[in-house]
């Protein structure tokens, strides 16, 4: 961050998780983590105001990691369905590529077909909690 900052660019994002705000009862644990990762974010997001440097963090729904492969194992089990049936119905309202959408809108290059507001959006987004979750995070704030 120093070396941004003597810059005057650069972009920090935290991958956070739709967690951080729907924290999931069996993994309390987790989104306190995740929920902690925003208010760092939006802490350092602070102290690059006026600079062209931004602070963001993403928050993507459910991925395959380590833990999630257990808890879809754990969920097979209590509703009594193979771990393919239990795994495509919770990721069936996911699509893998909503993370890097968000990713996309906070880099200081962009496409051709990338629309002006979108990179002047870019450049002023700090500090921000940008959902790729697939609509899962039911709250308005």
């Amino acid at each position: 961050m120093p070396g941004m900052l003597k810059r005057n660019w650069g972009r920090i994002i935290f991958i956070s998780s739709e967690s951080a705000l729907n924290i999931p009862k069996e993994m309390i644990h987790y989104g306190m983590t995740k929920t902690a990762q925003l208010a760092v974010s939006r802490g350092l997001a602070e102290m690059t105001r006026g600079t062209a440097v931004t602070v963001n963090s993403v928050l993507p729904g459910p991925t395959l990691s380590e833990g999630v492969e257990t808890f879809v194992k754990d969920l097979a089990k209590h509703n009594n369905q193979s771990v393919e049936e239990a795994s495509a119905l919770f990721f069936k309202q996911f699509p893998p590529d909503l993370a890097a959408a968000a990713l996309l809108r906070l880099s200081k290059r962009s496409p051709t077909w990338w629309s002006m507001s979108l990179q002047k959006e870019a450049a002023v987004t700090n500090g921000a909690a940008l959902r790729a979750e697939g609509g899962i995070i039911q709250t308005i704030a």
